[in-house]
């Protein structure tokens, strides 16, 4: 975390760094109503398919993979999209491994679950190993983004299962030039990329008393890589989410 320490000022307005709720329960709105301050939600990436052409540059042949894994929704919008671009029908007896339940019914989008073999985790990769070791004879293709960090695969090949990843789609910047002169008291971010998009939107940016959230370690890093204040990290033991994180800071500073 950085030396500098977090100016203890009221928070009246924090920009989240995702796109808006679809359900009028979140937590983010409850926060709002009952602190009486303004969020908005803006996302700073978006995600662009890979086109056919240049996903056949990196020679996979999707046709010779019997499992897939899939760890979000635009994994399997874009697997299925490239698919079709290629004109490729996977087999009947293709094997699908989720990483949660959720993913797994999302892929009845694209296929007919009793006539499949799907494997769900319960939210991380790493709760797929003991399925995939039961069906090593399969051949696994992770498709991915271009941003997708190598940890799960190496663990993988640690106990003999070999993942190929294939980028598929890639997380590109947002335009923000509109926000350019609006402030907000605190900006909330959930990835290195929403980092990246910030300073390539506004290469000037300086934090001075604007206070900055982050979820997970790896978004951490990126906060302080580029000399900005962390005042509020996620998750915690005690804030184990970010609204949480948020609204305990808010306690402190809004009274």
């Amino acid at each position: 975390m950085s030396n500098t320490e977090s100016p203890n000022l009221k928070v009246k307005s924090i920009l989240v760094s995702q796109p808006r709720p679809e359900s009028d329960k979140s937590p983010y709105f409850e926060l709002a109503k009952k602190y009486n301050i303004k969020i908005d939600f803006r996302p700073f990436i978006k995600v662009e398919g890979v086109a056919a052409r240049d996903f056949r540059k990196d020679k996979i042949n999707i046709a010779e993979y019997t499992a897939i894994l899939f760890n979000s929704r635009n994994a399997i919008d874009h697997f299925f999209r490239m698919c079709e671009e290629m004109r490729i029908e996977m087999p009947i007896d293709t094997k699908y491994f989720c990483i949660s339940e959720n993913i797994g019914v999302y892929v009845q989008k694209y296929i007919q679950m009793r006539k499949r073999k799907v494997f769900f985790g319960d939210g991380k990769m790493e709760d797929l190993l003991p399925y995939m070791v039961k069906h090593k004879a399969e051949k696994f293709l992770m498709p991915c983004s271009d941003v997708m960090k190598g940890g799960f695969v190496a663990e993988a090949s640690k106990i003999g299962i070999e993942i190929k990843q294939g980028v598929m789609f890639k997380t590109v910047s947002s335009d923000l030039s509109d926000l350019a002169d609006i402030k907000y008291d605190m900006l909330a971010f959930f990835s290195p990329s929403g980092i990246k998009s910030l300073f390539e939107n506004f290469p000037d940016f300086s934090q001075d008393n604007t206070r900055i959230a982050g979820f997970g370690s790896q978004t951490h890093a990126a906060i302080l890589e580029h000399d900005l204040r962390l005042d509020i990290p996620a998750p915690t033991p005690e804030s184990p989410s970010m609204t949480m994180a948020i609204e305990a800071y808010i306690k402190k500073v809004n009274k």
